[in-house]
């Protein structure tokens, strides 16, 4: 994906355009659970003050196209946040105008050649150039580094919700103390605080024994972590957002949530949500599983993706994990690249796909690291890659979410305008294309192998290690047994990324699959969990 900071930039222009051009849930965090700090404010200011400078800026020129009939096509060239290069083709959604090109973008240029946005306005344009540096730049910095924004003590942990903050590891209970955070083995049996923020600490005045060695000791506590990549981290984008006649003042309730979690959703992930689903289904997170099965693996969860991400690239990220090999309880982890070794923009997208010798090579020093920084009884698990034949196969033909109301753009229009543009996640099966796709399908099963193949011939000494296929083709099959069809299963903005519902059946899959193969992998049941709930009451997932 594009940088999350572009995107912010030119979202605005892109939630106008549909008023012209086409035809939610409440916000995730109760008022209980909002900080008095003002983490919330932060959020909202830092996205309140872009909104009007990005408004200021380009609104009226925006205003002054659409009302002149220009489309979202013309609107994007003329504030350049689309070019054409030389000798390369006209990139376009909507169909074009009925005067030659050229001549109409002369035009849309004379409406606004006074204009000072037009400094503002190229693609390439950095969020950071406006008068939000400083802040800007420490947010951008924490994304990059795949820490929170705010993390007082510097444990990797935070109070804060978005900007890497508890929406994507477990909550700190103590931002001032470094040595208290979720996952770690107790302090003393966390006989007069609470070291591992599992919500489990003091003493029975009964007996005088402490609470989480009363329901703990023995109950083989863990963590779920997962390495992964935009899909691992739910990256969603609200139709609602951009389809005119599903917009409400309801709406955008939740997109500064979304742009400061960098257009994901991981608490809401098929590894490590901890909400409930806003789908309807019953299925739950693998974290919230591990939970319900041990209470006292509360808090214990890191979703540690990135947009983007793929096994050459882990290694800029994977140093914000968070586990101390002599302190911490053992965790189970979840290697998860499914896409981007295959999946890219490029004009000619097989020269940059993975091969099995490089892969090979990047999750052998990955597993060295996690070795190196698991405590002893830990479990990795490597993922294999999706056949993503079945995007082009369910979609190609269906009317894109811009394109429902006048019946004008297909996702194979779509498809087509991010690959004329170079920007598609992955133009190798969002193509019509088809010897493309297929060779991208051999692609990923080769990698596939590669990965069963560590699986069963390496050893390490702190983690036991397992492969598990992705099973999109079951999860569909399953789907179609509830009455659902296949396309469903998709994001419908990107057309690319599989939907909360899809997230949560292959959760299902893996769970049972771990359950019925390696049950050693998920730890006892703790027989005190209600003695819990009794004392400590029900804290929810986070």
């Amino acid at each position: 994906m594009k940088s999350p900071w572009n995107i912010l930039l030119v979202t605005p222009l892109f939630l106008l355009l549909p008023l012209r051009t086409s035809a939610s849930p409440a916000s995730d965090d109760s008022p209980s659970t909002r900080n008095p700090n003002g983490h919330t404010c932060l959020e909202k200011l830092f996205l309140k003050t872009t909104c009007y400078l990005v408004i200021e800026m380009f609104g009226p020129d925006i205003i002054k196209l659409l009302s002149t009939d220009m489309n979202a096509d013309v609107v994007c060239h003329t504030l350049k946040f689309c070019k054409q290069d030389p000798g390369q083709p006209l990139c376009h959604l909507y169909p074009l105008p009925k005067e030659p090109w050229k001549f109409t973008l002369e035009k849309a240029r004379q409406i606004v050649k006074k204009s000072p946005a037009l400094k503002y306005s190229r693609s390439s344009a950095d969020i950071c150039s406006l008068p939000l540096a400083k802040i800007c730049q420490k947010i951008k910095l924490a994304i990059k580094n795949s820490v929170p924004f705010k993390d007082v003590d510097s444990d990797k942990y935070s109070v804060f919700p978005t900007l890497r903050g508890y929406h994507w590891r477990g909550r700190d209970c103590n931002d001032s103390n470094k040595m208290a955070y979720p996952g770690r083995r107790p302090d003393n049996w966390d006989a007069h605080e609470d070291s591992n923020c599992n919500g489990i600490w003091g003493v029975d005045p009964k007996d005088g024994i402490p609470y989480e060695k009363k329901f703990c000791e023995g109950s083989q506590p863990r963590g779920i972590i997962l390495l992964g990549d935009s899909a691992g981290a739910h990256f969603h984008i609200s139709p609602e957002w951009i389809t005119a006649s599903q917009m409400s003042l309801k709406s955008f309730i939740n997109l500064p949530t979304a742009l400061t979690n960098e257009l994901n959703w991981p608490q809401i992930s098929g590894a490590t949500g901890f909400l409930d689903s806003i789908s309807g289904i019953k299925e739950n997170s693998i974290y919230l599983r591990l939970r319900k099965r041990n209470h006292c693996n509360h808090r214990d969860y890191q979703n540690i993706s990135r947009n983007g991400a793929s096994s050459q690239n882990l290694d800029r990220f994977i140093e914000s994990l968070s586990r101390d090999p002599l302190l911490d309880h053992p965790a189970i982890i979840i290697y998860a690249m499914i896409g981007n070794d295959v999946c890219n923009g490029k004009a000619d997208p097989v020269p940059e796909m993975t091969t099995p010798k490089k892969l090979y090579s990047s999750v052998m020093k990955t597993l060295k690291y996690l070795n190196s920084h698991l405590p002893n009884g830990s479990h990795v698990i490597l993922y294999g890659l999706p056949n993503g034949t079945f995007l082009w196969d369910n979609l190609h033909n269906r009317y894109y979410p811009l394109g429902q109301l006048n019946k004008d753009v297909t996702y194979a229009h779509f498809y087509s305008f991010l690959n004329c543009l170079q920007v598609s996640p992955c133009h190798s099966w969002m193509s019509s294309n088809k010897t493309l796709r297929n060779l991208t399908s051999e692609r990923a099963k080769q990698l596939s192998n590669t990965l069963k193949n560590i699986a069963t011939s390496q050893k390490f000494m702190n983690f036991d290690l397992f492969y598990a296929d992705f099973d999109f083709q079951e999860v569909t099959e399953e789907w179609q047994k509830r009455g659902g069809e296949p396309w469903q299963l998709i994001e419908p903005v990107d057309g690319f990324h599989p939907n909360e519902v899809a997230l949560l059946l292959l959760a299902d899959r893996l769970w049972k699959k771990v359950e019925l193969h390696w049950p050693q992998v998920l730890g006892k049941e703790n027989p005190f969990n209600p003695q819990i709930e009794q004392v400590f009451g029900d804290q929810g997932g986070h």
